[in-house]
């Protein structure tokens, strides 16, 4: 159950094209809420918002410094949803070489 709340939470925050345009970002190096929201002409508290959900996947972190917060990419969660499209990329794949495999047979009978 927990591996699916994660899951959950990490298709959801990448599901917005907002969010995955800051990971975009945050993969070029750290940055800071300010410096994520110049570029989507986007407030403080909007670009916030964005960040809490990306940082409760676990796909962000933060810290404070001054009076800023500087914004990383979180080092592990992509993994779990790696892992999960991985599994299914193989099941689908299998399903369609028997797919392939039936179709060739059901051709050479005709």
């Amino acid at each position: 159950m927990v591996q699916q709340e994660v899951l959950d939470r990490t298709f959801a925050a990448l599901a917005d094209p907002t969010r995955r345009q800051i990971l975009v970002r945050l993969g070029q190096g750290p940055a800071t809420i300010g410096e994520l929201a110049e570029p989507f002409d986007m407030s403080l508290t909007g670009m916030k918002k964005h960040v809490h959900v990306l940082e409760n996947a676990g796909l962000v972190t933060t810290e404070k410094v001054g009076r800023s917060r500087r914004c990383r990419l979180g080092a592990e969660r992509l993994e779990d949803a790696m892992s999960w499209i991985r599994f299914y990329q193989r099941l689908w794949e299998r399903r369609l070489d028997g797919l392939d495999a039936y179709f060739t047979l059901k051709k050479e009978d005709d």
